[in-house]
């Protein structure tokens, strides 16, 4: 089954999504504070800026207000702009020094879900919680399984609909904003 991530509302956005996993990870970064749709929806805006391709190693070099730029447009690709441009240059930093600039050796050959979850923890900007989302998503949508990746992922390795990891279809999205929109009215998170 070839993988979808219908976020965005945009094919383009979200094929990329699926296709690069440099955008993958760009994305989760800047999903917060703004709507999911803007923030996955930014890496191929980031990507068309920086002359058709996203390349970790080139953004960890490029001068921070080169990068700034880029995520000031207009439109800007972010609600905190600067903030978010360098909180991707320092991930893509990470990458060039712990996996060779290639966001997808982040799960590579991964033993098991604690190791997956560890690693992308370990990620400039990835909290507990956007961590344990980045590993269902990985999970639900991509099929990296590594044995015991629901346990350090939970409650996002459950079958409702509460995350990005959860989208796949625009029903699904609708689903997903519904029960954030739930939980915010409770004063719950996405993990409540």
């Amino acid at each position: 089954m070839k993988p979808t991530l219908p976020v965005t509302g945009d094919p383009e956005a979200d094929q990329l999504l699926v296709e690069d996993p440099l955008a993958r990870l760009i994305g989760m970064l800047l999903d917060q504070q703004v709507p999911m749709e803007w923030a996955f929806s930014s890496p191929l805006k980031l990507q068309q800026r920086l002359g058709g391709h996203l390349d970790a190693a080139e953004i960890a070099a490029m001068p921070l207000e080169d990068l700034e730029a880029a995520f000031k447009g207009p439109p800007a690709l972010h609600r905190y702009p600067g903030s978010m441009a360098k909180r991707t240059q320092q991930l893509c930093q990470h990458l060039v020094d712990h996996h060779g600039g290639r966001a997808d050796a982040v799960w590579a050959e991964v033993t098991d879900g604690r190791e997956l979850f560890d690693r992308v923890r370990s990620l400039p900007g990835f909290g507990g919680e956007k961590a344990k989302i980045f590993v269902a998503l990985l999970a639900k949508r991509f099929g990296v399984r590594p044995p015991g990746w629901e346990e350090p992922a939970r409650p996002f390795s459950d079958d409702t609909h509460r995350s990005v990891a959860d989208v796949d279809s625009p029903e699904a999205l609708l689903e997903v904003r519904a029960f954030k929109k739930m939980m915010k009215e409770k004063g719950k998170g996405k993990d409540g």
